[in-house]
């Protein structure tokens, strides 16, 4: 499970939207995101830089990628 970081979420619509935007991710599955932590977490093996600009695209910014 690969899990990011994730600055700027600040409710359950940020939640909504970042869960959304990583399951339209071809490969990516078993979203969680915590919006206390302010991370989120997935099963599948993607490139980093699409993770990336996918939470960019909906105007979050990531912060760690591990």
């Amino acid at each position: 499970m690969a899990t990011i970081s994730i600055k700027g979420m600040s409710c359950q619509h940020c939640v909504a939207s970042t869960t959304k935007a990583l399951e339209e991710i071809s490969g990516i599955s078993n979203v969680k995101v915590d919006l206390e932590k302010a991370e989120a977490s997935y099963d599948g093996d993607v490139n980093t830089n699409v993770v990336k600009e996918a939470i960019t695209r909906i105007g979050f910014e990531v912060t760690d990628l591990a």
